[in-house]
């Protein structure tokens, strides 16, 4: 018995930059996966997808990744996406920054 279809984002890397990107429901790819597209069709997702593999001037490497609702958009389901999320773990800078000052500026 197939499992059941799961919300998916699409995701992938930018050519230039390689930076992770996602789809947003506009078609625009955005840095952030919380401004990403939420497919909760699995026929949608896959024509998504196509659309995606068909841009590599853009982004490279297109795949569905699992996603659930979260309070500000989408979110991560495995950790593989949480990190690929969070932008290099090799230094502290990119994704990491801008997420840091956002926190920073909360509390003030």
């Amino acid at each position: 018995m197939p499992r059941p279809f799961t919300p998916k984002v699409v995701t992938a890397n930018d050519l230039v930059e390689g930076d992770v990107i996602y789809l947003a429901q506009n078609g625009a790819w955005v840095r952030d996966m919380c401004m990403a597209w939420l497919i909760d069709d699995e026929a949608e997702a896959a024509t998504q997808l196509a659309l995606a593999e068909i841009q590599p001037e853009i982004a490279v490497g297109a795949y569905l990744a699992d996603a659930k609702a979260g309070p500000n958009g989408p979110v991560p389901t495995h950790f593989r996406e949480a990190f690929r999320a969070k932008g290099p773990s090799n230094r502290f800078h990119g994704k990491q920054i801008a997420h840091a000052q956002l926190e920073a500026a909360a509390h003030v």
